[in-house]
């Protein structure tokens, strides 16, 4: 990489860092931790669920350093609230240490940290993991409330920032239709079987079964993980989309608002989708006709809706709407 290509990332992180410096620090902890991950996948021979050891870590250090990344930026857009963004930057920061904690203390000994209720300490260890996460949860909420009342030059992109944040809290949660118990969890445990295990990922298959290389989603039935990491990405989905629109100068306000708000439903009908198929036992590269029915039924609605805003009659209608 280039001096030139160095100082634009350069630049950014120190505009993260005067946003909120711990919770900066601990996004660029993260990813040198995932780069100490990935090397204990390939000389660490231990598989839990079905996977290398490491794997899971390893996919939370990604997912969670473009989080803590992304979430500081969007913190960077609050002004007047400095002590308010000082409290949530630290509520991710500890939410997020506590994960880790768990995470990592599990690989450690062996054995799965989700779902984990074989003994004292597991189950301990996996409630405390669950709070720690709908901490997080309330944390994203007030950040979407202050992102809702926060003036921006900008207002499709404004609007990006906040339909992202909303559709990640609906991303997220999902992942509480995981911590529900099976039918073969409880069909187990009503036959005298010791409860071990509580809840899982995957629906109308055991976890830890064939899945897709890398993320290990199930190949064989359906994966409540799928429609979790879709919502949860809309924070680096959504914003670039409606960066790519706004530059559109030519379309005009209300035609850029109305862009935003076509992308973010169709984005929020496709992580519906995919946990429709997923609660339905469908692996995600086998769906059935319903499935490819309702897929091309929301493709067909967004790009409608598209053509109908470009299109030279709705221009000045929505700028008569932006008005007002």
């Amino acid at each position: 990489m280039t001096s030139s290509q160095q100082a634009p990332l350069a630049r950014q992180l120190r505009h993260l860092y005067t946003v909120h410096a711990p919770l900066t620090l601990s996004a660029l902890i993260t990813a040198a931790a995932t780069l100490f991950f990935i090397v204990g996948i390939f000389v660490d021979g231990r598989i839990i669920t079905g996977d290398p050891a490491w794997l899971k870590p390893t996919k939370f250090g990604v997912s969670i350093t473009l989080y803590t990344l992304t979430i500081t930026w969007m913190l960077g857009f609050v002004t007047g609230r400095r002590r308010m963004v000082s409290i949530l930057g630290w509520t991710v920061l500890t939410a997020f240490a506590i994960e880790w904690m768990a995470i990592i203390t599990q690989v450690l000994r062996g054995t799965r940290s989700h779902f984990n209720v074989g003994t004292t300490f597991d189950a301990v260890l996996f409630g405390v993991m669950g709070n720690a996460i709908v901490i997080l949860w309330i944390a994203n909420l007030i950040i979407a409330g202050l992102l809702l009342f926060q003036r921006f030059e900008r207002p499709a992109f404004a609007w990006a920032l906040r339909l992202a944040t909303l559709i990640a809290l609906i991303g997220m949660s999902q992942g509480f239709l995981m911590t529900s118990p099976t039918a073969q969890q409880l069909a187990g445990w009503q036959g005298g079987e010791p409860v071990t295990i509580a809840g899982a990922h995957s629906v109308g298959v055991e976890d830890g079964g064939p899945g897709l290389p890398v993320t290990g989603w199930s190949t064989e039935g359906g994966d409540l993980r799928i429609g979790h990491f879709v919502g949860m990405h809309a924070l680096q989905v959504l914003p670039f989309l409606g960066w790519l629109i706004v530059r559109r100068r030519r379309l005009g306000k209300g035609r850029q608002i109305a862009l935003v708000g076509i992308a973010s439903a169709g984005y929020l009908g496709l992580t519906a989708l995919l946990t429709w198929q997923a609660l339905r036992a469908q692996p995600l590269l086998s769906p059935d006709a319903l499935t490819l029915s309702a897929l091309g039924a929301l493709a067909a609605a967004v790009a409608i809706a598209i053509l109908a805003v470009l299109h030279p009659w709705s221009r000045p209608r929505l700028a008569a709407d932006l008005a007002h």
